[in-house]
Order: structure tokens, then sequence, then C-alpha cells
């Protein structure tokens, strides 16, 4: 099953739209594996961004992730990077496809309420930054998994 990192960002946190993002990532059928609160430091956010050290925006980039907490996530389903990402819309909150969640909460491109990987690669390397091994639930099965399971075993 594929797993993707998704980040809630300091001004969703701030305006209090967790629960709100995580609704719609559940409601999707995808599986939240692993989930913390946590303050990014300056380590954490520079190891998040680093392939955009040395351009223009790099440093407001930094400046926003470590302004607040933020919800990290693994998540887990079927194609669940290109559904997350999806779900989520275009980084600019006013070009998003209505009923996204940046068209929906999202502000400016820069105050957009949320990250998602956007490979497998860039997922491997995120949930890494932000989780260790031991920190996934990975020993449970959501009430769909057991349905489908029960629906289609003999």
């Amino acid at each position: 099953m594929e797993r993707t990192f998704v980040a809630i960002k300091p001004d969703a946190v701030k305006r209090g739209l967790i629960g709100r993002i995580i609704k719609r990532i559940e409601n999707k059928g995808y599986k939240i594996v692993g989930m913390k609160m946590i303050h990014p430091t300056l380590e954490i956010a520079e190891k998040h961004y680093a392939e955009h050290k040395g351009k223009p925006f790099y440093p407001d980039l930094i400046k926003y992730i470590t302004s607040g907490p933020i919800v990290a996530m693994v998540v887990e389903g079927k194609n669940v990077i290109e559904g997350t990402r999806h779900m989520m819309g275009s980084t600019v909150p006013n070009s998003a496809e209505v009923g996204t969640i940046r068209a929906d909460f999202g502000v400016t491109k820069e105050c957009n309420v949320i990250h998602g990987s956007d490979c497998e690669v860039s997922a491997e390397r995120e949930i890494a930054i932000y989780f260790r091994p031991e920190e996934l639930c990975e020993d449970w099965k959501t009430m769909m998994e057991l349905v489908l399971e029960a629906q289609f075993s003999d």
C-alpha cells in the first residue's frame, strides 16, 4: 500500500481547521498510520525544504513553517499520493478547484493550510524527517478494510 506525508500547516492549526482537514482524509478512505503535533525546529524546516535552498522564497518558507505547530501525518492508501494532492488542490487557493482543501480553507499561496508529498521519493524522505519507524501504527485495519476483506473472502 502506498504512503505519503501530509502536514497541516501552522495557519490551519492556528485557525482550528485540524479536525475538518483530517475528516476529509478519512472520509476519502485513507488510513492515518502516524500522526503528531510538532513545532518544527529550524533544523527540521531546513531538511524539509532542502530542495528550495538558495531560491528567493526559501527564507519565507522556513519562517512560515517554524511559525507554529503543524500536524504531521503518514497517510496510507491506494494511489494516496495522487489522491491527497487532488484533494488539496492548487497551491494558489484562488486557482484551486472548488471543493478542494486549499480552495475552501487557503488564504494565500504562502498560507495554503496543507502540504502533501509530490511523489514516492519525496514521501519517503519527508516521512523519515518527521517519524521514526516505531512511531507508525501499522497493525490495525480500518472499517473499510474489514468490510472489503469480509466481502471478498470465501
